[in-house]
This record gives C-alpha cells, sequence and structure tokens, in this order.
C-alpha cells in the first residue's frame, strides 16, 4: 500500500477535527496537509460573549499551531485555486496535489453592512464585530436596539435569537430597560423553523417573555445609514438607534470558482457521507448543501443548518471513510444528522435543544427547560476547545462522560 496524501482546506472546527482525528487514524507513512490563511484561531461561539463584555479577545483566541497534532502539516497559505478532476490545490505560494480532499471552508459574509460602526449598524458574526458592538454597548445611553436577519441560510441558526436575548439582559443590568426596546426582524416564519415548530415556538415564548419584538417573514430590503432607517419588502420604514445586521453568507469565492457548487451556491454532498461529485473529495460544515425533509414553503425545500456542531460531527464520519479506504476496509461510518444547541438566554441560563435534523416529515428537536447546568457546559466546551493540543487530551474523557450521561449526546469530541 503506497503513502496516501490528505489534504484539509480551512482550519475551522471542521479542518481541526478531522486534521487531528486522521492523525489518530492513519498509519504514520500517511500525510496529512492542513491549508489555512490564518494563524490565529477565534473561537465563533464565544463571539456573544465577547459582545457583551463576559470575555476578552484575548480568552477566546489562541495560535491554530497549538490546536492541531504535531503530525499535521499546516501551510499558512491563501487557496486561489480547486482542481478536483486533476486532484491539486493551488496557493500563492505552492501548488499541492492529494490523494483525499476534505473542503472545509465554511461561510464568507457579505460586507455589504459590516464597518458601517459610524451610523449605529454592528454585526457579532465577527471577532472584530463583536468587539465593537460591545464597546457601542457599553456606552448605549437608550432607544431601539433593532436586530435584522439580511437573508437565508446563515450559520448558527440560534445566533440572531441568543444575541437578542443577551443584548436584552446586558441593557436591563445597566437599568436601561426602560428606556430601550429590543426588537427581531427575519424572513423565516419562527425562531429556528428549520428545527421544527416545537422548538421554534419554544424559542419565541422566552423571548416574548424578555420583552423582545419577534417579527417574522420581514425580508429586508435596504438600510437609509444617514437618516437611520431600514425598510423591509412589506410595511413602513422603522427607526432604529443601534441596528445589529446579521449579514448574508456565501461560499468562498475559490469555492464557487471550483465548479462543485450547485445552484444554490453551495457544494452538494451526499447526505451520509459528505462526498462530493468526485470521487474522494469531501466536504463538511458550513460549505456544503444537504437536504432534510421539510419544506420552508411549498417550492423551497429545507436545508441542513450551517453550524459548527454539524461541522464537528461530519468530520468524524468522513475522517473513519477516509482512513478505512486508505487501509483497505469497509467502512459503515455515516452522518446520522443528529445535532444540538446550547442557546443562551442570558442571566447565566441556557436551553439544550437536540434531535434529529434527518427526522421526517420534518426535524424532530426539542428545546429542555432552561438551567445554569447547559450554560456552563457551553463554557467548558470552550475551555477545552481552546487548550492546546496536549492539554485537550487529558480531559476528553471528562467530557465524554458528561456529554453521554448529563447532556445525553453521543459521546464524541
Amino acid at each position: 500500500m503506497h503513502k496516501q496524501k490528505v489534504v484539509i482546506l480551512g482550519g475551522g472546527v471542521g479542518g481541526i477535527v478531522i486534521a487531528n482525528h486522521l492523525a489518530r487514524l492513519l498509519p504514520r507513512e500517511n500525510e496529512i496537509v492542513m491549508i489555512e490563511k490564518n494563524d490565529k484561531h477565534s473561537f465563533a461561539a464565544s463571539y456573544l460573549w465577547l459582545m457583551i463584555n463576559k470575555r476578552t479577545p484575548q480568552q477566546i483566541t489562541t495560535q491554530l499551531r497549538e490546536l492541531v497534532d504535531k503530525r499535521v502539516n499546516i501551510l499558512f497559505e491563501e487557496i486561489k485555486q480547486i482542481d478536483a478532476e486533476s486532484k491539486t490545490i493551488s496557493t500563492e505560494k505552492s501548488k499541492i496535489n492529494f490523494d483525499y480532499l476534505v473542503i472545509a471552508l465554511g461561510a464568507e459574509l457579505d460586507k455589504t453592512h459590516l464597518d458601517k460602526q459610524q451610523y449605529g449598524v454592528h454585526n457579532f458574526f465577527t471577532y472584530e464585530g463583536a468587539a465593537k458592538l460591545n464597546d457601542d454597548l457599553q456606552n448605549f445611553k437608550g432607544g431601539n436596539v433593532t436586530i435584522v436577519i439580511s437573508s437565508l441560510p446563515y450559520k448558527c441558526p440560534g445566533a440572531p435569537y441568543e444575541g437578542a436575548m443577551l443584548i436584552a439582559d446586558f441593557l436591563k443590568n445597566k437599568k436601561l430597560h426602560n428606556n430601550v426596546t429590543v426588537n427581531l426582524y427575519t424572513p423565516e416564519p419562527l425562531p429556528l423553523p428549520v428545527a421544527g415548530p416545537e422548538l421554534g415556538n419554544s424559542v419565541k415564548e422566552v423571548m416574548l417573555s424578555k420583552g423582545i419584538g419577534f417579527y417574522p417573514q420581514n425580508q429586508l430590503t435596504s438600510v437609509d445609514y444617514n437618516k437611520k432607517k431600514i425598510e423591509f419588502t412589506f410595511g413602513n420604514p422603522i427607526a432604529y438607534d443601534m441596528l445589529v445586521v446579521i449579514p448574508s453568507h456565501k461560499a468562498p469565492d475559490v469555492v464557487i470558482k471550483s465548479g462543485l457548487v450547485d445552484e444554490s451556491g453551495w457544494i452538494p454532498v451526499n447526505k451520509d457521507t459528505l462526498e462530493t461529485k468526485h470521487n474522494n473529495v469531501f466536504a463538511i460544515g458550513d460549505v456544503t448543501s444537504i437536504t432534510i425533509p421539510g419544506r420552508w414553503q411549498p417550492d423551497k425545500p429545507m436545508k441542513l443548518p450551517k453550524a459548527g456542531v454539524f461541522a464537528h460531527s461530519q468530520a468524524f464520519t468522513v475522517s473513519e471513510i477516509i482512513a478505512s479506504k486508505i487501509q483497505g476496509k469497509e467502512s459503515k461510518e455515516i452522518f446520522c444528522g443528529d445535532g444540538f444547541c446550547m442557546l443562551e438566554v442570558g442571566e447565566d441560563l441556557a436551553g439544550f435543544a437536540y434531535g434529529d435534523f434527518y427526522g421526517s416529515p420534518h426535524p424532530d428537536v426539542k428545546l429542555k427547560r432552561l438551567g445554569k447546568i447547559w450554560h456552563w457546559g457551553k463554557v467548558l466546551f470552550e475551555k477545552w476547545w481552546l487548550a492546546p493540543i496536549g492539554f485537550r487530551k487529558n480531559i476528553l474523557q471528562s467530557l465524554l462522560k458528561i456529554g453521554s450521561s448529563v447532556l445525553k449526546i453521543p459521546a464524541k469530541l
């Protein structure tokens, strides 16, 4: 059996997990290469805590090299071309051949409403955006805080709703709640509709109990920065004092130019194996398009949400498949579509949603009773994720026990 090379594109959640798992599974004569342009890694799940001053930038940032097994060769280079047919990757410095490819490049954000802080426009989907929003929230004197989901799909479907509740809680603690309104506008019919109506209605009830206005089926059309007004497809313009926009998402340009995307603009993959139309070329995480049961509207099928938990579990599936192929074994590993989310609601409380996203006639996901244990579970995972790879191995078993017994989730990290 000759030496095989596995190339991983992207150093986010999916890329890190698959690199580390392959390092454990593959015989040492096989080569594992990760290509990522950024040498620093920030934990996106903690951006909301950065936003409300519960984290410093230093607490949620580390060197990528610290998180990846030393066996993995990391090239800190920008990817310029993906050629799945000739099995080559081109960067500004190198041309790399591969036997197996995993595309884990995530989603990019439309920059239209980014860097508009001087007009009271913010986002918490970027590290820089969350830090700037933190500054303005601390200096906020009152008024209308408007949170707008600009388009679908977007990553982390619970984040806008978590953000609304955490902002409301933060301003309440500043004794501004009598001088502040917090409203959320979305083109969706319910919060997290892809997870099924039961979860969506549960989240809606929690938001309303906190005095947050929820306005579904509103599609943003324009923002007048100078007049601080936003317009939707229907209805009158809405004035804001602080605007938080969830930006439009798209696949990275290098992926769009690769010929791997479909009409949705994302990479279609086999829902069980995550393999693309090219043999031994896989895609995981936010960059993928996976149709699941249920529909937004009669002509709009539902897609698996773009969330780190799915990138994480898909990385396990693909690493097992690749390792089996390289070692000449049959793999029965499939991605089952199970997912979970610890939904922050403020006051150090969180809900725990878990279920089957491949369920029929629509995903079956339920929200467990709010409690501090779910919040602290999220904190514990954050600490584990950002710990150096050597230390992470020492606390892995403790987290597995918590995951399988307390949280009732599959014991895989």
